[in-house]
């Protein structure tokens, strides 16, 4: 996976023109597609520039992801001197000006610009239609994905679905409704699952195939609560196991040591860093890393976004996953010291992220994370959910009994924990165990938070008695949706309202 190349100045050519922001300050004239593209290999070098955009700083490097972890109850702001933006967003007192907000709405459509470049691209030049119908598929795919993130962290949006070659065009677009927004997701996914080959060259994971479609219209469709639909894409992933080459690998370590990700049959789609290849729109920069872990220097990490005491302590010491998911000791001035005796923040660390990056400069900026998007573990737990709403735990159960097996195996010694699934167990219960089992197998993964919105628990999760991170100024009227940044509205006033309470 490390083979990924970032195409800085075609991204400069697809993707400059898309903010309304830049349209205001940076015009830049109109674009002719018809000189960009003139083979399927520069349609393909637009489609991988999507991903050099993905793997940046202001999107997956750090803005969006730490947002979503932070947004969550499983992780806190540790050290209250990080910067006002950050903790805003964990408070629950971010306003329309956040400077989260600001970086990853507008590379949001950077990134589906350069997708609708190379849709536009793929219907001007000949070829194999078959080879070009893949590539539309990827570009189809990657404008889902983004789409997928904005409507769930915003709701009404503006919706591109043309690639932008006069600015003009799109000044003074209006938001599109959420139900069409998620229809247009579903086309995008449908299109990919059946145009997508059931694997990439070389077996890469950064590159979707048609299992990485049909496991995100499972989510989709879970998110919707179209649980039939969730339950049936999510099986034809489980039943095609072999064609598509996925498993449970045997060590849940193993997912986040960056030196043995590359090719890993479990992952569906990730976000590929590679230490030392970095583009100018800081493409290839992954500051999550060094935020969230130890760094191994005295001073035990920057702190910014740490689990609350209560996720740790809650989480049983039985559970191997545990001791993947934290750091809870380290070594300063060479002797091992727990995390009640850290100088800086004294709650153990995030150990997904910087316990194993591969390569990396100093502190971090740098490394070989693959960040997972999807994987077969997750299918599992949809097709668990969705089973068990449309049918109750009797065929369910055993998804969930697959992960636990798994985890089990604690480095290649097993135990007895967490034990299967006990037979007769309600409805009801076994729902609960399985939002559980998400909680802790996709722990820091990035999905707690859109769990918590689409199961309307947020009110129980952080003003409950069993709070994890207690937030008591929550307000589901308003809070299940960030602001619109205020400048893109200063610019393009089409996008009132504001979202609510904002």
């Amino acid at each position: 996976m490390k083979n990924i190349k970032l195409f800085s100045l075609l991204l400069i050519l697809f993707t400059a023109v898309i903010s309304c922001t830049e349209l205001e300050e940076e015009p830049i004239g109109l674009l002719a597609p018809e000189a960009m593209f003139k083979t399927p290999t520069d349609v393909e070098t637009a489609v991988l520039g999507c991903y050099g955009r993905i793997a940046s700083e202001s999107y997956y490097g750090r803005k969006l992801t730490l947002a979503l972890q932070l947004r969550s109850d499983m992780c806190d702001i540790g050290d209250r001197g990080t910067p006002s933006r950050r903790q805003n967003i964990n408070d629950f007192t971010a306003d329309p000006n956040n400077g989260m907000l600001t970086a990853f709405w507008p590379r949001s459509y950077e990134i589906i610009s350069a997708a609708n470049a190379a849709l536009d691209g793929a219907d001007r030049v000949e070829g194999d239609e078959n080879e070009l119908n893949a590539l539309r598929g990827e570009a189809r795919f990657v404008r889902g994905f983004v789409y997928y993130h904005l409507v769930r962290l915003f709701g009404e949006i503006p919706y591109i679905d043309f690639f932008v070659s006069d600015p003009a065009a799109i000044v003074d677009i209006s938001k599109t409704p959420v139900s069409e927004i998620y229809q247009k997701i579903i086309e995008d996914f449908t299109f990919a699952k059946n145009n997508l080959p059931d694997m990439q060259p070389d077996g890469t994971r950064f590159r979707p195939t048609a299992a990485t479609a049909a496991a995100y219209l499972a989510s989709v469709a879970l998110t919707r609560n179209d649980y039939s639909v969730a339950a049936s894409e999510a099986k034809w992933v489980i039943d095609n196991q072999s064609r598509f080459d996925l498993e449970l690998i045997p060590d849940y370590q193993n997912l986040f040591d960056a030196t043995k990700t590359n090719g890993c049959k479990e992952f569906l789609f990730a976000v590929d860093f590679a230490a030392g290849l970095q583009g100018g729109g800081n493409e290839g920069t992954d500051w999550m890393a060094p935020i969230t872990g130890i760094r191994g220097s005295d001073d035990q990490g920057w702190s910014v976004s740490v689990p609350s005491i209560a996720v740790y302590e809650s989480w049983s010491d039985k559970d191997y996953r545990k001791s993947v998911a934290f750091d809870d000791t380290t070594l300063v001035e060479g002797v091992p010291t727990p995390y009640t005796e850290f100088q800086r923040v004294q709650r153990p660390h995030l150990a997904k992220y910087m316990r194993l990056y591969g390569n990396s400069r100093g502190d971090g900026g740098q490394s070989d994370n693959n960040y997972i998007a999807m994987r077969y573990a997750e299918v599992l737990l949809i097709a668990a959910e969705a089973e068990n709403q449309l049918n109750g735990p009797a065929n369910s159960m055993q998804y969930i009994n697959e992960i636990r097996a798994r985890a089990r195996n604690a480095g290649g010694d097993p135990n007895d924990f967490p034990p299967d699934v006990e037979a007769g167990i309600s409805q009801q219960d076994l729902h609960d165990l399985i939002i559980e089992e998400r909680r802790l197998e996709l722990s820091f993964e990035f999905k707690r938070w859109y769990d918590i919105k689409r199961l309307d628990i947020g009110t129980e999760v952080f003003k409950g008695p069993d709070s994890l991170e207690p937030h008591e100024n929550f307000d589901p009227d308003k809070h299940y949706l960030l602001p619109i940044p205020q400048k893109e509205i200063d610019i393009n006033s089409n996008l009132l309202p504001q979202n609510p309470g904002y």
